[in-house]
């Protein structure tokens, strides 16, 4: 894969001015080395990771590549130069999310804190764009459900794009305030809460965000950070498990939320084992000692990250009763028209919904019928396409899913070619097969096209069509 990842020329900032109050709000912060910080801020070192989708290898051998594995990420990686993922088709098929080394360390603690081999519930609350949510995705069981949430309504279309490309249908993502989430009592097993926070931990990254940094910020973060906690806290189970991570190296914003959550609701603090040569530093906070973990930049290679977990000592059951559901079942017709197109179909459920035909996992399909009664959701599983005169338009999000059949009709293509797909221009190619084929890049699939000879149809989505040249 590497060899399809172009390099180009990458500006770095240097001798950024960190402001003098937010150095001396890190004083007394364990593992703080302000020489040390300082230095590698200015050091105009950049850190580019990414982490790979396990369930599209294709021709791409990780074990026989020459890239650094991140060592708390089983999937994650770090280049030796940052390219233009724009210009790398497998990228945009969903080989690999680019996310930033410290924040991989989720799955440790999901690893640590969590049984993974068995069926949950789980929420990422502020999810988009989904570099947690693609995480998240590919460490549970296939019998868990992902909930994959973004507040804002402007992020929530970036979000359904990642969650697509990464192609999993055992996720559904959803657009709701935290307070929504209560009409689910004890229902997640699970919560993520990725808070919004002063953004301090990307001061390296985006030198851009130190102009917003400030004291006054910092308690305005804290104030939200609560809040968010307050309102999501009813909808995870007895015994379920909390993790809380910012950008942020703020006290304020980190140990000092530990400290409140266990002093003001049923939460314990779960310990997460780490490896000294990892340079993860373990903190405790001032009250109650809560265990929380710091990535500083000058320690590992990563940026500013914090991240902690709870135990919920009492609550709600987890417990769904049984809802109608509103969903219309395909036909028998229809559903041998697009079994040619599934694999293990008999773990599906297919269902219309807006003239779309959507696959969902059959043991989810009770908590979806719940939860489109309750949330508003954006996206659900994966979507098919929809039947007209007896064939199946296929819709993008299935080329580009887990779930889709092999041996279809494909044709593979060179980068020129790819790239050309994915600005959705008009594309040349030699095929005598006549409708639709899978246009592929390294193995891996792109989309779908569709041969009316002598003319050739780009179906890339157009709003997801790359404007780079």
């Amino acid at each position: 894969m590497c060899h399809s990842l172009i390099p180009h020329t990458f500006i770095l900032q240097f001798n950024l001015k960190l402001p003098a109050t937010f150095l001396q709000t890190l004083q007394n912060i364990k593992g703080f080395d302000e020489k040390a910080f300082v230095s590698v801020h200015n050091s105009g070192e950049q850190v580019t990771s990414i982490r790979f989708n396990p369930s599209k290898n294709s021709e791409f051998n990780i074990e026989n590549s020459t890239l650094e594995k991140i060592p708390w990420s089983t999937y994650g990686y770090y280049l030796k130069e940052r390219p233009s993922f724009t210009l790398d088709p497998l990228f945009h098929a969903g080989k690999y999310y680019v996310q930033e080394a410290s924040s991989m360390f989720l799955e440790e603690v999901m690893k640590q804190a969590t049984d993974l081999s068995q069926p949950m519930r789980v929420l990422d609350l502020c999810a988009a764009p989904g570099g947690k949510s693609t995480l998240l995705q590919s460490i549970i069981c296939a019998d868990s459900l992902l909930v994959s949430n973004e507040i804002m309504k402007t992020r929530v279309k970036i979000l359904s794009e990642n969650i697509a490309k990464w192609g999993g249908p055992n996720v559904i993502v959803t657009n709701n305030d935290p307070k929504d989430f209560q009409r689910l009592p004890g229902y997640f097993d699970v919560i993520v809460i990725d808070a919004p926070c002063s953004g301090s931990g990307l001061f390296r990254k985006d030198p851009l965000a130190m102009n917003e940094w400030s004291l006054a910020n910092i308690e305005i973060c804290s104030i939200r950070q609560q809040r968010i906690i307050e309102e999501i806290i009813p909808a995870l189970k007895t015994g379920g498990t909390l993790i809380y991570s910012t950008c942020s190296y703020s006290a304020n914003e980190n140990e000092a939320i530990a400290d409140w959550l266990v002093e003001n609701h049923t939460f314990t603090s779960v310990p997460i084992k780490i490896q000294r040569e990892w340079g993860i530093i373990e903190t405790l906070s001032g009250l109650n000692k809560a265990f929380g973990y710091r990535f500083y930049p000058d320690k590992l290679k990563g940026e500013g990250f914090f991240i902690a977990a709870f135990k919920k000592e009492e609550g709600f059951g987890n417990a769904v009763e049984k809802q109608k559901t509103k969903f219309q079942l395909i036909s028998n017709n229809e559903e041998e028209i697009i079994n040619r197109y599934i694999k293990n179909s008999k773990a599906l459920e297919f269902i219309k919904w807006k003239n779309e035909i959507l696959a969902i996992p059959k043991n989810i399909i009770v908590d979806l019928i719940k939860l489109q009664s309750t949330l508003y959701l954006k996206k659900a599983g994966i979507n098919i396409g929809t039947i007209m005169k007896e064939e199946l338009i296929p819709n993008h999000e299935l080329a580009v899913s887990t779930i889709l059949a092999t041996g279809l009709p494909g044709t593979e293509v060179n980068l020129t070619t790819a790239l050309d797909y994915l600005r959705r221009k008009d594309i040349n190619i030699s095929t005598n097969y006549k409708g639709w084929l899978l246009l592929k890049y390294h193995g891996i699939p792109l989309g779908w096209i569709k041969n009316i000879s002598p003319r050739i149809n780009n179906y890339y989505p157009k709003e997801w069509r790359i404007v780079n040249k």
